[in-house]
């Protein structure tokens, strides 16, 4: 899942950046509105978390935007306004969800993790192909009912290699939907991450390499 957050209080959104990459999401981050729009412009995002009260553009502006371009994007909409006319307000812009400040770390993750499931295309809580379960809101991955231990970065690659279901992902979408915004496009990460990935899932290997096009999941080799 590759998530922006938009926040003007620094401290707030690295923390919150920080801590959603824990649950192997791609995040990229910024400091008003104007960078958000930015980013969105050349991004595709599956959720963006935005602070309302940004200086410059508002977290407002940047939910409105989104909603006309047509994008896929979940919003959730961060403010310290708890009344219902705010929250039905943000609601009417266009924003998927509402989250009043202070919160609970555990919540935000919860709302942004059931809002990468309503993306478009629909994605279950709990992916299944070939022996292979991946949880997302858990985020525990097994086969064959046994658990296989997985770093922040395999759990991200296996979980857009899942989402495809059987379809070739090239290694530069890797890159986008896995990394953020900095990772560099000449960079072998995603061919090193493919490979630890396929010795800790074992044999039989599910993750086959298409020669020229990229990766796929599939039962046997392509």
């Amino acid at each position: 899942m590759r998530v922006l957050v938009a926040d003007d209080e620094r401290l707030l959104a690295d923390t919150v950046a920080e801590g959603l990459r824990r649950f192997s999401m791609a995040v990229d981050v910024c400091y008003d509105g104007g960078g958000a729009l930015e980013r969105i412009g050349v991004n595709r995002y599956d959720v963006a978390v935005l602070d309302r009260d940004m200086p410059g553009h508002t977290g407002d502006e940047v939910c409105r935007s989104l909603a006309e371009s047509g994008a896929t994007t979940r919003v959730l909409l961060l403010t310290a306004a708890a009344g219902i006319r705010d929250r039905v307000e943000g609601l009417g812009l266009g924003a998927d969800d509402y989250l009043t400040k202070p919160f609970a770390f555990a919540e935000l993750v919860a709302r942004v993790q059931a809002l990468g499931r309503r993306s478009a295309p629909a994605v279950p809580p709990v992916l299944r192909q070939h022996g292979v379960a991946l949880d997302v809101a858990r985020h525990v991955v097994t086969r064959d009912d046994r658990e296989v231990s997985l770093s922040p970065k395999e759990f991200a690659v296996l979980h857009v290699l899942m989402r495809a279901e059987g379809r070739v992902v090239s290694a530069e979408e890797l890159l986008e939907q896995a990394w953020d915004e900095f990772a560099d496009p000449f960079t072998n990460a995603v061919r090193v991450t493919v490979m630890t990935l396929r010795k800790k899932l074992g044999t039989p290997q599910i993750i086959h390499t298409v020669p020229r096009a990229g990766y796929r999941i599939g039962g046997a080799q392509a």
